[in-house]
Protein backbone atom coordinates (compact mmCIF):
# COMPACT_ATOMS: atom_id res chain seq x y z
CA UNK A 1 0.00 0.00 0.00
CA UNK A 2 1.30 3.14 -0.85
CA UNK A 3 2.09 6.31 1.63
CA UNK A 4 -0.58 9.15 0.39
CA UNK A 5 -0.09 12.73 2.22
CA UNK A 6 -2.84 13.88 4.45
CA UNK A 7 -4.32 16.60 3.23
CA UNK A 8 -6.57 18.50 5.83
CA UNK A 9 -9.98 20.44 4.41
CA UNK A 10 -11.13 23.35 5.75
CA UNK A 11 -13.40 26.08 4.55
CA UNK A 12 -11.02 28.67 5.78
CA UNK A 13 -8.04 27.76 4.21
CA UNK A 14 -9.14 30.55 1.81
CA UNK A 15 -9.42 33.48 4.46
CA UNK A 16 -8.06 36.84 3.01
CA UNK A 17 -7.43 39.77 4.67
CA UNK A 18 -8.81 43.27 2.77
CA UNK A 19 -7.38 46.40 3.57
CA UNK A 20 -10.47 49.54 3.27
CA UNK A 21 -10.00 52.17 1.09
CA UNK A 22 -8.40 55.41 1.69
CA UNK A 23 -11.47 56.99 1.86
CA UNK A 24 -13.60 54.79 4.43
CA UNK A 25 -9.73 54.82 6.94
CA UNK A 26 -9.71 57.32 9.54
CA UNK A 27 -6.99 59.73 9.19
CA UNK A 28 -4.95 62.69 10.88
CA UNK A 29 -5.20 61.19 14.24
CA UNK A 30 -2.69 61.93 16.30
CA UNK A 31 -1.95 58.39 18.13
CA UNK A 32 -0.45 57.95 21.23
CA UNK A 33 3.35 57.70 21.62
CA UNK A 34 3.44 55.47 24.76
CA UNK A 35 5.34 52.65 25.06
CA UNK A 36 2.92 50.74 27.15
CA UNK A 37 1.82 47.44 25.87
CA UNK A 38 -1.50 47.77 25.27
CA UNK A 39 -4.20 48.52 22.07
CA UNK A 40 -4.97 51.80 23.09
CA UNK A 41 -8.10 51.43 20.20
CA UNK A 42 -11.52 50.23 20.86
CA UNK A 43 -14.06 49.39 18.66
CA UNK A 44 -18.02 48.04 18.52
CA UNK A 45 -20.77 48.46 16.07
CA UNK A 46 -21.36 52.24 16.61
CA UNK A 47 -17.74 54.12 17.62
CA UNK A 48 -14.32 53.95 17.19
CA UNK A 49 -11.74 55.01 20.37
CA UNK A 50 -8.42 55.56 19.94
CA UNK A 51 -6.39 57.10 22.93
CA UNK A 52 -4.38 60.43 21.00
CA UNK A 53 -1.06 62.30 22.53
CA UNK A 54 -1.94 65.02 24.54
CA UNK A 55 0.02 67.76 26.49
CA UNK A 56 -0.91 67.32 30.37
CA UNK A 57 -3.70 64.29 31.44
CA UNK A 58 -4.53 61.82 29.21
CA UNK A 59 -7.40 61.91 26.40
CA UNK A 60 -8.55 59.42 23.87
CA UNK A 61 -11.11 60.24 20.95
CA UNK A 62 -14.86 58.84 19.96
CA UNK A 63 -15.59 58.80 16.22
CA UNK A 64 -18.72 57.98 14.63
CA UNK A 65 -17.78 54.49 12.46
CA UNK A 66 -19.91 56.34 9.44
CA UNK A 67 -17.49 59.92 9.87
CA UNK A 68 -14.69 58.28 7.92
CA UNK A 69 -11.80 60.36 5.99
CA UNK A 70 -9.66 62.99 7.71
CA UNK A 71 -10.67 64.03 10.93
CA UNK A 72 -9.92 67.70 12.18
CA UNK A 73 -7.59 68.81 14.61
CA UNK A 74 -9.71 70.25 17.10
CA UNK A 75 -12.11 67.03 16.66
CA UNK A 76 -13.67 67.12 20.71
CA UNK A 77 -12.00 64.59 22.68
CA UNK A 78 -12.95 62.94 25.87
CA UNK A 79 -10.45 64.25 28.47
CA UNK A 80 -11.01 64.12 31.85
CA UNK A 81 -7.82 61.99 33.44
CA UNK A 82 -5.33 63.60 34.82
CA UNK A 83 -2.56 61.12 33.66
CA UNK A 84 -2.19 59.28 30.17
CA UNK A 85 -4.66 57.11 29.65
CA UNK A 86 -3.24 53.21 29.02
CA UNK A 87 -6.36 51.10 28.21
CA UNK A 88 -9.93 51.56 26.92
CA UNK A 89 -13.01 49.24 26.64
CA UNK A 90 -16.34 49.48 25.63
CA UNK A 91 -18.60 48.14 27.72
CA UNK A 92 -20.02 45.01 25.25
CA UNK A 93 -23.91 45.26 26.83
CA UNK A 94 -24.41 49.28 26.24
CA UNK A 95 -22.88 50.78 23.37
CA UNK A 96 -22.14 54.34 24.23
CA UNK A 97 -20.44 53.12 27.72
CA UNK A 98 -16.68 53.27 27.72
CA UNK A 99 -14.09 52.10 30.42
CA UNK A 100 -10.85 53.71 30.27
CA UNK A 101 -8.04 53.59 32.93
CA UNK A 102 -5.22 55.67 33.85
CA UNK A 103 -1.66 56.83 35.34
CA UNK A 104 -3.82 58.82 37.56
CA UNK A 105 -4.71 55.85 39.54
CA UNK A 106 -8.32 56.30 38.69
CA UNK A 107 -10.76 54.09 36.35
CA UNK A 108 -13.28 56.18 34.62
CA UNK A 109 -16.70 55.38 33.32
CA UNK A 110 -18.14 57.55 30.26
CA UNK A 111 -21.22 57.73 28.52
CA UNK A 112 -21.09 58.85 25.09
CA UNK A 113 -23.94 61.18 23.55
CA UNK A 114 -26.23 60.15 20.40
CA UNK A 115 -24.26 61.02 17.31
CA UNK A 116 -20.79 60.98 19.02
CA UNK A 117 -19.14 64.26 20.52
CA UNK A 118 -19.98 67.92 20.11
CA UNK A 119 -17.41 69.00 22.68
CA UNK A 120 -14.53 68.13 24.83
CA UNK A 121 -16.08 65.55 27.70
CA UNK A 122 -14.20 66.35 30.75
CA UNK A 123 -16.88 64.55 33.64
CA UNK A 124 -17.11 60.90 33.87
CA UNK A 125 -20.34 59.34 34.93
CA UNK A 126 -18.43 57.48 37.37
CA UNK A 127 -14.95 57.70 39.39
CA UNK A 128 -13.64 54.43 40.49
CA UNK A 129 -10.47 54.89 42.27
CA UNK A 130 -9.58 52.04 44.33
CA UNK A 131 -5.53 51.18 42.99
CA UNK A 132 -2.76 53.07 44.70
CA UNK A 133 -0.78 52.73 41.16
CA UNK A 134 -1.39 53.44 38.00
CA UNK A 135 -4.22 51.43 36.12
CA UNK A 136 -3.09 49.14 33.32
CA UNK A 137 -5.76 47.27 31.77
CA UNK A 138 -9.54 47.45 32.49
CA UNK A 139 -11.47 43.83 31.47
CA UNK A 140 -15.84 44.00 31.20
CA UNK A 141 -17.42 40.97 32.28
CA UNK A 142 -18.48 38.98 29.56
CA UNK A 143 -21.68 37.80 30.79
CA UNK A 144 -22.71 40.16 33.42
CA UNK A 145 -23.62 43.16 32.97
CA UNK A 146 -21.74 46.10 35.40
CA UNK A 147 -19.52 43.91 36.38
CA UNK A 148 -15.75 45.27 35.48
CA UNK A 149 -12.11 44.35 36.34
CA UNK A 150 -9.34 46.85 36.43
CA UNK A 151 -5.65 45.59 37.06
CA UNK A 152 -2.79 48.05 38.41
CA UNK A 153 0.48 48.65 38.96
CA UNK A 154 -0.24 47.64 42.82
CA UNK A 155 -0.05 44.33 42.03
CA UNK A 156 -4.16 43.60 42.59
CA UNK A 157 -7.44 43.28 40.43
CA UNK A 158 -10.62 44.45 41.65
CA UNK A 159 -13.22 43.86 40.81
CA UNK A 160 -15.79 46.75 40.78
CA UNK A 161 -19.86 46.44 41.13
CA UNK A 162 -21.10 49.84 38.73
CA UNK A 163 -24.53 49.17 40.61
CA UNK A 164 -23.14 50.73 43.54
CA UNK A 165 -19.96 52.08 41.80
CA UNK A 166 -17.19 50.18 44.55
CA UNK A 167 -14.92 47.43 44.32
CA UNK A 168 -16.57 44.22 45.70
CA UNK A 169 -13.56 41.82 45.46
CA UNK A 170 -9.75 41.67 45.16
CA UNK A 171 -7.46 39.57 43.91
CA UNK A 172 -4.33 39.96 45.20
CA UNK A 173 -2.47 36.57 44.32
CA UNK A 174 0.61 38.44 42.07
CA UNK A 175 4.17 39.79 43.28
CA UNK A 176 4.67 41.72 40.17
CA UNK A 177 2.59 44.09 37.53
CA UNK A 178 0.12 42.04 35.94
CA UNK A 179 0.18 41.79 31.68
CA UNK A 180 -3.22 40.87 30.21
CA UNK A 181 -6.00 39.27 31.52
CA UNK A 182 -8.38 36.61 29.61
CA UNK A 183 -12.16 34.83 30.81
CA UNK A 184 -13.12 31.76 29.69
CA UNK A 185 -16.70 31.37 27.92
CA UNK A 186 -19.07 32.19 30.82
CA UNK A 187 -16.36 34.29 33.10
CA UNK A 188 -15.99 31.97 35.61
CA UNK A 189 -12.28 32.00 35.16
CA UNK A 190 -9.91 34.50 34.72
CA UNK A 191 -6.55 33.59 33.07
CA UNK A 192 -3.77 36.20 33.83
CA UNK A 193 -0.06 36.77 32.83
CA UNK A 194 2.35 38.38 35.49
CA UNK A 195 5.91 40.04 34.84
CA UNK A 196 6.77 37.62 37.45
CA UNK A 197 7.08 34.88 34.62
CA UNK A 198 3.74 32.82 36.19
CA UNK A 199 0.60 32.06 34.23
CA UNK A 200 -2.38 31.65 36.90
CA UNK A 201 -5.87 30.44 35.94
CA UNK A 202 -7.90 31.88 39.21
CA UNK A 203 -11.53 31.72 40.24
CA UNK A 204 -12.08 35.57 39.93
CA UNK A 205 -14.72 35.69 42.87
CA UNK A 206 -12.89 33.78 45.74
CA UNK A 207 -9.50 34.55 44.32
CA UNK A 208 -8.32 31.40 44.79
CA UNK A 209 -5.61 30.28 42.21
CA UNK A 210 -6.88 27.43 40.62
CA UNK A 211 -3.85 26.58 38.75
CA UNK A 212 0.00 27.67 38.33
CA UNK A 213 2.85 27.16 35.88
CA UNK A 214 5.86 28.67 36.16
CA UNK A 215 7.43 29.77 32.49
CA UNK A 216 11.12 29.64 32.64
CA UNK A 217 11.58 28.28 28.67
CA UNK A 218 8.99 30.25 27.96
CA UNK A 219 8.61 33.48 29.20
CA UNK A 220 4.63 34.77 28.54
CA UNK A 221 3.65 37.77 27.91
CA UNK A 222 -0.33 37.47 26.74
CA UNK A 223 -2.66 34.92 27.24
CA UNK A 224 -6.54 34.06 25.70
CA UNK A 225 -8.68 31.38 26.66
CA UNK A 226 -10.12 29.45 23.34
CA UNK A 227 -13.49 29.41 24.18
CA UNK A 228 -15.23 26.44 25.41
CA UNK A 229 -12.03 23.94 24.64
CA UNK A 230 -10.64 23.74 28.03
CA UNK A 231 -7.57 25.39 26.66
CA UNK A 232 -5.56 28.73 26.74
CA UNK A 233 -2.94 30.03 24.51
CA UNK A 234 0.13 32.65 25.18
CA UNK A 235 2.33 34.36 23.34
CA UNK A 236 5.58 34.98 24.98
CA UNK A 237 9.61 34.64 24.08
CA UNK A 238 11.60 31.26 24.28
CA UNK A 239 15.11 31.58 26.20
CA UNK A 240 16.47 32.51 22.94
CA UNK A 241 14.59 35.05 22.43
CA UNK A 242 12.50 34.47 19.69
CA UNK A 243 8.90 34.88 19.74
CA UNK A 244 6.99 31.82 20.49
CA UNK A 245 3.66 30.82 21.23
CA UNK A 246 2.53 28.34 24.06
CA UNK A 247 -0.94 25.90 24.04
CA UNK A 248 -1.90 24.92 27.33
CA UNK A 249 -5.07 22.58 29.22
CA UNK A 250 -6.52 24.68 31.60
CA UNK A 251 -7.33 22.19 34.25
CA UNK A 252 -3.25 21.52 34.05
CA UNK A 253 -0.40 23.97 33.84
CA UNK A 254 2.36 21.72 34.62
CA UNK A 255 3.58 21.39 31.16
CA UNK A 256 2.34 23.19 27.61
CA UNK A 257 0.73 20.80 24.99
CA UNK A 258 2.84 22.22 22.20
CA UNK A 259 5.50 25.20 21.90
CA UNK A 260 5.87 26.43 18.66
CA UNK A 261 8.39 29.03 17.55
CA UNK A 262 7.36 31.74 15.15
CA UNK A 263 10.35 34.19 14.16
CA UNK A 264 13.42 36.11 15.50
CA UNK A 265 11.36 39.37 15.86
CA UNK A 266 11.30 41.55 18.88
CA UNK A 267 7.66 42.95 19.00
CA UNK A 268 5.23 41.61 21.19
CA UNK A 269 2.54 39.33 19.72
CA UNK A 270 -0.89 39.87 20.35
CA UNK A 271 -3.23 37.12 20.31
CA UNK A 272 -7.06 37.14 19.03
CA UNK A 273 -9.36 34.30 19.04
CA UNK A 274 -12.78 33.21 17.05
CA UNK A 275 -14.68 30.98 18.73
CA UNK A 276 -17.40 31.09 16.22
CA UNK A 277 -14.86 29.82 13.91
CA UNK A 278 -12.01 28.35 15.92
CA UNK A 279 -9.80 30.97 14.10
CA UNK A 280 -6.82 32.08 15.92
CA UNK A 281 -4.75 35.47 14.37
CA UNK A 282 -1.12 36.44 15.80
CA UNK A 283 -0.61 40.17 14.99
CA UNK A 284 2.98 41.64 16.53
CA UNK A 285 3.63 44.90 17.46
CA UNK A 286 5.68 47.04 15.14
CA UNK A 287 5.20 44.66 12.13
CA UNK A 288 2.88 44.92 9.62
CA UNK A 289 1.64 40.90 9.30
CA UNK A 290 -1.11 39.16 11.24
CA UNK A 291 -0.66 35.51 11.15
CA UNK A 292 -3.75 33.26 11.42
CA UNK A 293 -4.42 29.73 12.11
CA UNK A 294 -7.05 26.72 12.68
CA UNK A 295 -7.24 25.36 16.18
CA UNK A 296 -8.34 21.83 16.57
CA UNK A 297 -9.16 19.20 19.39
CA UNK A 298 -6.75 16.56 18.44
CA UNK A 299 -2.67 17.03 17.45
CA UNK A 300 -1.15 19.09 15.93
CA UNK A 301 -4.06 21.28 17.48
CA UNK A 302 -2.70 24.63 15.63
CA UNK A 303 -2.63 24.27 11.73
CA UNK A 304 -1.35 27.26 10.44
CA UNK A 305 -3.53 28.97 7.35
CA UNK A 306 -2.14 31.76 5.71
CA UNK A 307 -0.61 35.49 6.89
CA UNK A 308 -1.55 38.99 5.44
CA UNK A 309 1.07 41.03 5.07
CA UNK A 310 1.63 45.09 5.25
CA UNK A 311 4.77 47.07 4.90
CA UNK A 312 3.19 49.94 7.48
CA UNK A 313 3.76 48.43 11.50
CA UNK A 314 0.79 48.49 13.61
CA UNK A 315 0.95 49.57 16.98
CA UNK A 316 -2.31 48.08 17.95
CA UNK A 317 -5.39 46.46 16.97
CA UNK A 318 -9.03 47.04 17.88
CA UNK A 319 -11.83 44.28 16.67
CA UNK A 320 -15.11 44.65 16.21
CA UNK A 321 -17.73 42.65 17.84
CA UNK A 322 -19.04 39.49 15.85
CA UNK A 323 -22.68 41.74 15.28
CA UNK A 324 -20.89 44.77 13.89
CA UNK A 325 -19.64 42.72 11.24
CA UNK A 326 -20.50 42.66 7.58
CA UNK A 327 -22.06 39.21 6.92
CA UNK A 328 -23.54 39.68 3.49
CA UNK A 329 -19.45 40.45 2.32
CA UNK A 330 -18.53 36.80 4.13
CA UNK A 331 -16.46 38.78 6.50
CA UNK A 332 -15.64 36.82 10.26
CA UNK A 333 -13.57 39.19 11.32
CA UNK A 334 -12.14 42.54 11.23
CA UNK A 335 -9.19 44.82 12.26
CA UNK A 336 -8.53 48.49 12.81
CA UNK A 337 -4.86 48.72 12.66
CA UNK A 338 -3.30 51.71 14.56
CA UNK A 339 -0.04 53.73 11.82
CA UNK A 340 1.58 55.97 14.27
CA UNK A 341 3.91 57.37 11.32
CA UNK A 342 0.85 58.28 9.25
CA UNK A 343 -1.82 59.30 11.86
CA UNK A 344 -4.10 56.39 10.54
CA UNK A 345 -6.70 53.82 11.58
CA UNK A 346 -6.86 51.22 8.77
CA UNK A 347 -10.15 48.65 8.64
CA UNK A 348 -8.67 45.05 7.92
CA UNK A 349 -11.84 42.48 6.77
CA UNK A 350 -11.31 39.17 7.23
CA UNK A 351 -13.02 37.38 4.08
CA UNK A 352 -13.96 33.91 3.15
CA UNK A 353 -14.33 33.91 -0.41
CA UNK A 354 -17.46 32.88 -1.92
CA UNK A 355 -19.45 33.03 -4.59
CA UNK A 356 -23.30 32.91 -3.21
CA UNK A 357 -24.45 36.44 -1.97
CA UNK A 358 -26.92 34.39 0.48
CA UNK A 359 -26.38 34.24 4.07
CA UNK A 360 -23.69 31.83 5.01
CA UNK A 361 -25.23 29.94 7.74
CA UNK A 362 -21.69 27.53 7.93
CA UNK A 363 -19.54 30.24 8.71
CA UNK A 364 -22.09 32.39 11.10
CA UNK A 365 -23.14 30.19 14.05
CA UNK A 366 -24.99 31.37 16.96
CA UNK A 367 -22.96 33.85 18.73
CA UNK A 368 -22.85 36.29 22.21
CA UNK A 369 -25.25 38.81 21.56
CA UNK A 370 -25.85 42.17 23.54
CA UNK A 371 -28.16 41.01 26.18
CA UNK A 372 -26.22 40.46 29.28
CA UNK A 373 -27.19 36.37 30.90
CA UNK A 374 -26.99 37.65 34.40
CA UNK A 375 -26.92 40.78 36.94
CA UNK A 376 -24.12 41.52 39.09
CA UNK A 377 -25.62 40.28 42.32
CA UNK A 378 -26.29 36.78 40.85
CA UNK A 379 -23.05 36.42 39.42
CA UNK A 380 -21.53 37.54 43.09
CA UNK A 381 -23.20 35.00 45.00
CA UNK A 382 -21.41 32.24 42.59
CA UNK A 383 -23.85 31.90 39.73
CA UNK A 384 -22.42 30.67 36.03
CA UNK A 385 -24.15 31.02 33.09
CA UNK A 386 -23.42 30.88 29.23
CA UNK A 387 -23.83 33.76 27.18
CA UNK A 388 -27.06 34.76 25.33
CA UNK A 389 -26.48 33.60 21.64
CA UNK A 390 -28.15 36.08 18.67
CA UNK A 391 -28.30 34.61 15.25
CA UNK A 392 -26.50 37.20 12.98
CA UNK A 393 -28.74 36.58 10.00
CA UNK A 394 -31.58 38.86 11.81
CA UNK A 395 -30.68 40.31 14.85
CA UNK A 396 -27.17 41.84 14.37
CA UNK A 397 -28.19 45.12 14.07
CA UNK A 398 -30.74 44.89 17.07
CA UNK A 399 -29.68 47.67 19.37
CA UNK A 400 -29.66 46.92 23.89
CA UNK A 401 -32.19 48.26 26.14
CA UNK A 402 -30.41 48.63 28.87
CA UNK A 403 -29.57 52.32 30.32
CA UNK A 404 -26.34 52.47 32.24
CA UNK A 405 -27.24 54.98 35.54
CA UNK A 406 -24.49 55.82 37.81
CA UNK A 407 -25.19 55.41 41.43
CA UNK A 408 -24.45 58.56 43.72
CA UNK A 409 -21.68 57.88 45.89
CA UNK A 410 -19.25 60.20 47.68
CA UNK A 411 -15.38 59.55 47.56
CA UNK A 412 -13.96 57.66 50.95
CA UNK A 413 -11.50 55.16 51.87
CA UNK A 414 -12.05 51.99 49.66
CA UNK A 415 -12.21 48.62 51.99
CA UNK A 416 -12.40 45.37 50.77
CA UNK A 417 -11.45 41.97 52.39
CA UNK A 418 -10.60 44.05 55.44
CA UNK A 419 -7.87 45.94 53.65
CA UNK A 420 -7.84 49.56 52.88
CA UNK A 421 -6.62 49.83 49.62
CA UNK A 422 -5.34 53.04 49.44
CA UNK A 423 -3.73 53.05 52.18
CA UNK A 424 -1.57 49.01 52.01
CA UNK A 425 0.87 50.37 48.89
CA UNK A 426 3.05 47.99 47.76
CA UNK A 427 7.07 48.31 47.28
CA UNK A 428 7.93 50.94 44.61
CA UNK A 429 9.51 48.57 41.70
CA UNK A 430 12.73 50.20 39.92
CA UNK A 431 11.53 51.98 37.59
CA UNK A 432 8.81 53.86 39.31
CA UNK A 433 12.23 54.92 41.71
CA UNK A 434 14.31 56.25 39.33
CA UNK A 435 11.18 58.24 37.74
CA UNK A 436 10.62 59.39 41.38
CA UNK A 437 14.40 60.37 41.47
CA UNK A 438 14.65 62.07 37.98
CA UNK A 439 11.51 64.00 39.39
CA UNK A 440 12.74 65.24 42.48
CA UNK A 441 16.30 66.26 40.96
CA UNK A 442 14.11 68.41 38.44
CA UNK A 443 12.14 69.55 41.18
CA UNK A 444 15.88 70.86 43.05
CA UNK A 445 17.18 72.18 39.55
CA UNK A 446 14.37 74.39 39.99
CA UNK A 447 14.15 75.50 42.96
CA UNK A 448 17.72 76.11 43.05
CA UNK A 449 16.99 78.25 39.63
CA UNK A 450 14.66 80.41 41.92
CA UNK A 451 16.72 80.86 44.82
CA UNK A 452 20.10 81.83 42.71
CA UNK A 453 17.06 84.47 40.95
CA UNK A 454 15.73 85.66 44.25
CA UNK A 455 19.60 86.11 45.31
CA UNK A 456 20.28 88.18 42.36
CA UNK A 457 17.10 90.78 42.67
CA UNK A 458 18.28 90.57 46.59
CA UNK A 459 21.50 91.97 45.46
CA UNK A 460 20.50 94.52 43.41
CA UNK A 461 18.08 95.81 45.71
CA UNK A 462 20.97 96.30 48.01
CA UNK A 463 23.15 97.48 45.03
CA UNK A 464 20.41 100.59 44.99
CA UNK A 465 20.14 101.34 48.52
CA UNK A 466 23.67 102.00 48.62
CA UNK A 467 23.62 104.18 45.77
CA UNK A 468 20.80 105.98 47.11
CA UNK A 469 22.36 106.71 50.41
CA UNK A 470 25.92 107.79 48.68
CA UNK A 471 24.10 109.99 46.30
CA UNK A 472 24.80 113.80 46.48
CA UNK A 473 20.71 114.34 47.74
CA UNK A 474 20.84 112.72 51.07
CA UNK A 475 24.02 114.24 51.57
Amino acid sequence: MSWRPQYRSSKFRNVYGKVANREHCFDGIPITKNVHDNHFCAVNARFLAIVTESAGGGSFLVIPLEQTGRIEPNYPKVCGHQGNVLDIKWNPFIENIIASCSEDTSVRIWEIPEGGLKRNMTEAVLELYGHSRRVGLVEWHPTTNNILFSAGYDYKVLIWNLDIGEPVKMIDCHTDVILCMSFNGDGSLLATSCKDKRLRVVEPRSGRVLQEASCKNHRVNRVVFLGSTKRLLTTGVSRWNTRQIALWDQEDLSMPLIEEEIDGLSGLLFPFYDADTHMLYLAGKGDGNIRYYEIGSEKPYLSYLMEFRSPAPQKGLGVMPKHGLDVSACEVFRFYKLVTLKGLIEPISMIVPRRSETYQEDIYPMTPGTEPALTPDEWLSGMNRDPILMSLKEGYKKTSKIVFKAPAREKKSVVVNGIDLLENVPPRTENELLRMFFRQQDEIRRLKDELSQKDIRIRQLQLELKNLRNSPKNN
